[in-house]
C-alpha cells in the first residue's frame, strides 16, 4: 500500500519582521504605603470639607427666593440617585466640585483680610491728615496689594482653582507668560462655561420646582381645611385625616418622581403601594426619620426671623432634611429589589408603626398655625415636603 502524504505547510507569504520594534510596557512602581495613607487621608479630608462646603452653598441658595428650588431639586436628586443605585453615599452628589468652590471661597478670604486691615490704616491715616504723606503711601501700599492680589487670583484660578494654587508664589509671573504666549482669553472662557454647565443648574431649577408643584397639589385642599378648622371645626377634622393620609405617600411619590424623572409619578399611588408591600419596615423607619426630623422646626417660626439669620436657619433645616430624604431614597431602593412582597404581618407592623408619628406630625402642622408668626400661612410651609427653608412669604 502506498505510504500516506505527509501535508506540506504552505509556504510564507510575508517574512517575519524580526527586526520590528515592539513596544515595551513598563509597570507602574508601586506606591509607598505612607504615600496611598497620605494620598486616602487628603481624599478623606477633602471629602469631608466639601460636605460642609456643600451645604453652607445650600444654605445661601435656600435665602434666595428662587435659589430655594434649585435647593429642593439638589434633595430630590440626592434621593433619586440613593434609589436608583440603593447606595447611601450616592445622595451626597458634588461634593468635589463643593470642595472646588469652598476652597476658592477660603482662599479669597484669607486675602481679603490683609486688605481689610490695610483700609482700616489708610481710612484712619486719612482721617488724621488727609494730604498727609503716611496717607497717600497707606492708599498707594492699599491700590497695590489689591491689584498684585488681583492678579495672583486670577493666575491661581488659571492653574486650576485649588487651594494649593492659591499658595503658588509663581502665579503673577505665570499668568504674565500666558498672556504673552496668546490664547488665554480662549481658555478662560472656555473654562468658566464649562464650570458653568457643570453645574447643571437649570436641570436642578426644573426638577426642583416640578417636585414641588407635585406635592403641593397633594397637600394643598387637606391643609386648606385644617387651616378653616378654627372656623368649621367638622371641615378642620376632615382636614387632618385627609392630611393624615397624603403624608404617608408624598414622601415616597416624590422620590419615584426624582427616581423616574417623570411628572406622572405624583398620582402612581398602587405603584407607590406596590414597593412598600417588599419593605414595609423600611418605609416605616423613613417616615419616622423625615417627619420626627421636621417637627422641632416648627418651632424655629415662632418669632419673625431677621434676615442676617436666615442663612443659619436655612443651613439647620438643611442638615434635618437631607437625611430624610436620603434615608428615603434608600427605603424605596429596598422595595424596588425585592420581587416578591413581605409576609402580610410584616406589612401590618410597618403600617401600625407608622400610625404614632403621623398623628403627632398632624398636630404639629395643626399648632403651628396658632405659634407661627404669618398665622394660618405656616401651614402651606411645609419645609418636609416643600421648599427646605425657615419661612416661604407667601403674602
Amino acid at each position: 500500500m502506498p505510504a500516506a502524504a505527509i501535508p506540506v505547510a504552505p509556504p510564507l507569504l510575508v517574512e517575519p519582521e524580526f527586526d520590528r520594534e515592539v513596544p515595551v510596557v513598563m509597570p507602574l512602581a508601586p506606591k509607598h504605603p505612607l504615600q496611598r495613607a497620605a494620598e486616602f487621608a487628603y481624599s478623606v479630608a477633602e471629602w469631608c470639607f466639601g460636605v460642609v462646603a456643600l451645604f453652607l452653598g445650600l444654605s445661601v441658595l435656600a435665602a434666595i427666593p428662587l435659589g430655594q428650588f434649585l435647593a429642593l431639586g439638589y434633595l430630590l436628586e440626592a434621593s433619586g440617585r440613593v434609589a436608583r443605585t440603593g447606595r447611601i453615599r450616592d445622595g451626597f452628589v458634588g461634593v468635589r466640585t463643593a470642595a472646588l468652590f469652598g476652597g476658592i471661597v477660603l482662599a479669597l478670604s484669607c486675602m481679603w483680610l490683609p486688605l481689610y486691615f490695610m483700609s482700616i490704616e489708610a481710612e484712619a491715616a486719612r482721617i488724621i491728615d488727609p494730604n498727609g504723606t503716611v496717607a497717600k503711601l497707606w492708599e498707594g501700599f492699599l491700590l497695590a496689594f489689591a491689584f498684585a492680589f488681583g492678579l495672583h487670583t486670577v493666575g491661581a484660578l488659571l492653574w486650576g482653582g485649588r487651594l494649593r494654587h492659591f499658595m503658588n508664589p509663581i502665579n503673577i509671573p505665570w499668568l504674565a507668560y500666558r498672556v504673552v504666549q496668546g490664547g488665554l482669553w480662549t481658555e478662560a472662557r472656555d473654562r468658566v462655561w464649562n464650570t458653568v454647565v457643570g453645574l447643571r443648574l437649570p436641570y436642578y431649577f426644573w426638577l426642583g420646582l416640578r417636585g414641588f408643584v407635585g406635592a403641593f397639589l397633594w397637600l394643598a385642599f387637606p391643609l386648606l381645611l385644617l387651616g378653616l378648622g378654627h372656623r368649621f371645626p367638622l371641615l378642620g377634622l376632615m382636614g387632618a385625616g385627609l392630611f393624615a393620609i397624603v403624608v404617608l405617600y408624598v414622601p415616597f411619590m416624590q422620590v419615584r418622581f426624582a427616581r423616574t424623572h417623570r411628572f406622572r409619578a405624583f398620582i402612581e399611588v398602587l405603584a407607590v403601594r406596590q414597593v412598600y408591600r417588599r419593605a414595609p419596615l423600611a418605609f416605616a423607619f423613613a417616615l419616622w426619620v423625615h417627619l420626627l426630623f421636621a417637627m422641632p422646626l416648627y418651632l424655629l417660626k415662632i418669632e419673625v426671623i431677621p434676615r442676617d439669620l436666615v442663612f443659619l436657619e436655612g443651613l439647620l433645616f438643611l442638615l434635618f432634611m437631607f437625611p430624610a430624604r436620603v434615608l428615603g431614597g434608600w427605603a424605596y431602593a429596598r422595595g424596588a429589589r425585592r420581587p416578591q412582597p413581605r409576609f402580610w404581618l410584616v406589612r401590618w407592623m410597618g403600617r401600625l408603626a407608622v400610625i404614632p408619628v403621623v398623628l403627632a406630625y398632624v398636630f404639629a402642622v395643626w399648632v403651628s398655625q396658632h405659634i407661627g408668626w404669618q398665622g394660618v400661612s405656616t401651614l402651606y410651609e411645609q419645609h418636609a415636603f416643600l421648599l427646605p427653608v425657615p419661612f416661604v412669604a407667601w403674602k
